[in-house]
């Protein structure tokens, strides 16, 4: 979908781009060639036996919230933010749409289509989806109760265009609440992580609505600053 701005609500880079935005202007991609990269990570099959089961399109179908940070490659907190997001689900496809708050006052807005492809030869399923940030296709399978989720954005930083990769981790711990770990590399050198907590059902109505106008201390709607 085409981009739109209202006000300083923006659809666009969305739930990682102004971090890689402040990220990679803070110099953290002005790594050595002889850096060297994080250690890989175990395939997603290695979760097959955790429960309980993610299945990526029931999770997030409907309202659901949440809270999260970002972080440099030396694990300094860097910028914080809240979610709101809505998914609807039609046959094996979701489409997710994300509305964004960030402590510095900036919205911004991701729609996510997700297709889940089925299961693979591994045992995983498998799902690809796109937005209009990322580049290409988005692809990732579940096994047990995680979801691998790997692509590609493509940034302009002072007229050049500059793409980093992310290796995003979805985690689900209980019926109402997963956890996300997203980690931001470049050349394979890793420049930054993002942790989210995401919650739906009793665990999401206890917070919301959301408070998505401004950034203050208690985040429902209406609510007093603690």
């Amino acid at each position: 979908m085409a981009g739109r701005y209202r006000g300083n609500r923006r659809q666009g880079f969305g739930l990682w781009g102004a971090a890689l935005r402040l990220l990679l202007s803070v110099g953290l991609v002005a790594v050595t060639l002889g850096a060297i990269s994080s250690c890989a990570r175990r395939d997603v099959t290695a979760l097959a036996t955790r429960q309980p089961a993610l299945v990526l399109e029931e999770f997030f179908a409907g309202d659901t919230v949440a809270f999260g940070i970002f972080e440099d490659r030396f694990g300094n907190l860097r910028r914080q933010f809240r979610v709101a997001l809505n998914g609807a689900v039609s046959g094996n496809r979701l489409v997710l749409n994300e509305q964004f708050l960030y402590e510095d006052g900036e919205a911004a807005t991701r729609i996510w289509t997700i297709d889940n492809l089925g299961p693979d030869g591994d045992g995983t399923i498998r799902y690809q989806g796109t937005a209009a940030d990322i580049d290409g296709v988005a692809t990732g399978r579940i096994a047990g109760n995680g979801l691998n989720w790997a692509y590609d954005v493509s940034l302009t930083m002072n007229g050049t265009a500059t793409k980093v990769h992310f290796d995003d981790w979805i985690y689900r711990q209980s019926d109402e609440i997963a956890i996300n770990r997203a980690y931001v590399s470049k050349f394979g050198i890793e420049i930054g992580s993002v942790t989210i907590v995401f919650l739906r059902g009793k665990a999401a109505a206890a917070v919301m609505p959301l408070n998505l106008d401004r950034w203050v201390a208690a985040p429902i709607a209406g609510g007093a600053a603690q």
